[in-house]
């Protein structure tokens, strides 16, 4: 008999962990690959989370944000998603307008923000700016602006991450509208001449500039600053264009369908946090919303004087077209 007693005894010991970690809540996470990524955001966001939340953060990875936003559409009530990361300005209108997702009870007044950029349904996390990056070692004299990259004289070749499956590629198209309004059907077609691929996704396309596949790439004007901090190299520049530079913003959504609406709202707490924002200029390679110290080496590389957004409802009304306009030019 006591043998029996401690056997199950036993027993009971082993199953207990799994017993425990099971009455844990699961706050499940769609985002995208380089956010989730061992060396994105991710890790460190799920190792300080659990440690305060008595929770499991699940993160699920798509090819990109717009891969996750098409991924819950499809799932719709059924998702397992609590919260959709990684969604951005040029798509926050079309995801409110699908009804997936629930208004958060996040206080984000101590944000500071571009434009004062706000939002009932979404919590910004960070933002930055699109630029045009080159090789100095490679190009002495960038073009400061579209019209100098696209002028007749220029012979420069160019990569950009395509409209239709990359939030880079449609702030392009957006940063071409903003910039040249009514004439962006002009500026295209001299522009397109000089673009060598249209890729899936921003990495596709800055794995091609590094291969020196082109003399330019669309990126950002923090990604100057991951090659300096991370690999000490100092050959890479963001140009400046006279016409200004188009702001992203990041944000985070919760699913009306999530049956863990408080921990989701507590999670996007966090994620606005001193504590989580620290962690987001050398892991997301963009700049926090809040004011936090930067680490050291990043402010080396100034924010643009001139800054462009275009708001989201002239976004969700046009997108359509005017990433047609664009294609039209590569036909």
């Amino acid at each position: 008999m006591q043998k029996n007693l401690a056997t199950a005894f036993a027993l009971l010991l082993l199953a207990a962990p799994n017993a425990f970690a099971q009455d844990k809540p699961t706050l499940t996470i769609y985002t995208y690959d380089a956010f989730a990524a061992d060396w994105g955001p991710a890790p460190s966001l799920k190792d300080r989370f659990e440690d305060q939340c008595n929770c499991i953060l699940n993160f699920v990875a798509a090819d990109s944000s717009i891969g996750a936003l098409r991924k819950v559409q499809l799932e719709g009530d059924t998702t397992k998603a609590d919260i959709v990361l990684g969604l951005d300005t040029s798509l926050v209108g079309e995801a409110r307008a699908t009804g997936l997702f629930a208004p958060h009870e996040v206080d984000t007044s101590a944000l500071t923000l571009p434009n004062d950029w706000r939002s009932s349904d979404f919590v910004p996390f960070d933002y930055g700016y699109l630029a045009m990056i080159y090789n100095k070692e490679l190009m002495a004299e960038p073009p400061t602006s579209f019209q100098q990259l696209a002028g007749g004289d220029s012979n420069i070749k160019i990569i950009f991450p395509d409209p239709r499956s990359s939030t880079t590629g449609m702030g392009l198209v957006l940063w071409i509208k903003a910039a040249y309004r009514g004439d962006a059907n002009e500026a295209w077609p001299e522009i397109a001449p000089h673009v060598i691929t249209l890729t899936k996704s921003w990495s596709d396309a800055y794995t091609l500039f590094l291969n020196e596949e082109a003399d330019m790439v669309l990126s950002y004007t923090t990604s100057p600053a991951f090659h300096a901090i991370v690999e000490a190299e100092y050959k890479y520049a963001a140009a400046p264009f006279r016409e200004g530079h188009y702001t992203q913003i990041e944000v985070a959504g919760i699913l009306n369908s999530s049956p863990n609406k408080q921990l989701a709202n507590d999670f996007l707490t966090f994620l606005i946090s001193a504590e989580a924002q620290e962690i987001i200029p050398t892991t997301n390679w963009m700049y926090p919303v809040l004011d936090v110290p930067l680490p050291e080496g990043f402010s080396d590389f100034a924010k643009p004087q001139k800054v462009l957004l275009i708001d989201d409802e002239t976004v969700t009304k046009n997108s359509a077209a005017w990433i047609a306009e664009m294609l039209a030019s590569f036909e």
